[in-house]
């Protein structure tokens, strides 16, 4: 059976397959029919973006490539929460096998949708997953930068399987750990991209039960960030327990 005897809708099946019969691309490419043209257009715009793919999974792996010889369990650290006005700071610790190839990327420029996706599928494929969390008073005590160095060396004992080196978003690990400091590293590293998607899960689904425990600060959709509903809801209804008063808004709304 040719291209040009198949129906579309067989055309369209055979095209999702995993393998595709280069054959199958030369008659498709040979049919007149409108419809099979567009398929065949929409097959190679997957392949391309596939292949883009793969390229920018290559480029952020770079440095995992360069440690696992030497370092087999290679950790990637991030955190989440650090700017919100209320909340914990929350950082995961991910050590990922060799053969990783998900479309991992800076959390920040993953839909809700791509993140909840992506989740389950880091957990279950991981070597290791472990979280650290700093809540609201730590914060106060300690001021948000060393809590989050805190919580992130909490995230790094608690992994299962101890890691022999870490990859870090920007900041030091407390520990006796050797460590590579990245700059902007969600978006330059796997393993901190993994992280970054488990820490910012993790911690949406925390603000998401706050916001039915302290309702009128719109925490379901600010997650604690100090945004013009969540300001109003301070100005209204004062602090909670889990605000910063450390943070200048909170503080404010406390002496109101």
């Amino acid at each position: 059976m040719t291209a040009m005897t198949q129906t579309l809708s067989e055309l369209k099946a055979l095209l999702a397959e995993t393998v595709v019969d280069p054959a199958l691309l030369e008659a498709l490419a040979q049919d007149p029919r409108v419809g099979a043209q567009h398929l065949l257009a929409q097959y190679q715009r997957r392949q391309a973006e596939a292949e883009v793919e793969a390229l920018a999974l290559v480029y952020r792996s770079r440095y995992e490539r360069e440690l696992w010889a030497q370092y087999p369990h290679v950790a990637g650290i991030d955190e989440v929460g650090r700017g919100p006005l209320a909340g914990p700071v929350v950082t995961a610790a991910v050590v990922l096998p060799h053969d990783f190839d998900l479309p991992v990327n800076d959390s920040k420029q993953l839909s809700h949708r791509q993140r909840e996706a992506l989740f389950p599928q880091i957990v279950s494929q991981a070597v290791a997953v472990s979280l650290g969390v700093a809540d609201n008073d730590e914060i106060d005590r300690e001021n948000i930068y060393h809590a989050t160095e805190l919580a992130m060396g909490r995230a790094a004992a608690g992994l299962r399987v101890a890691p022999d080196f870490l990859l870090v978003d920007a900041m030091t690990v407390p520990g006796p750990y050797p460590q590579r400091k990245l700059i902007k590293g969600d978006a330059n590293s796997i393993s901190i991209a993994a992280a970054s998607i488990v820490a910012k899960v993790v911690r949406d689904r925390l603000m998401v039960m706050y916001a039915g425990c302290y309702p009128g600060y719109d925490l379901a959709d600010n997650m604690g960030y100090g945004t013009k509903k969540h300001l109003a809801g301070l100005a209204a209804h004062g602090v909670t327990p889990i605000h910063r008063m450390s943070f200048a808004p909170v503080r404010a709304a406390a002496m109101q």
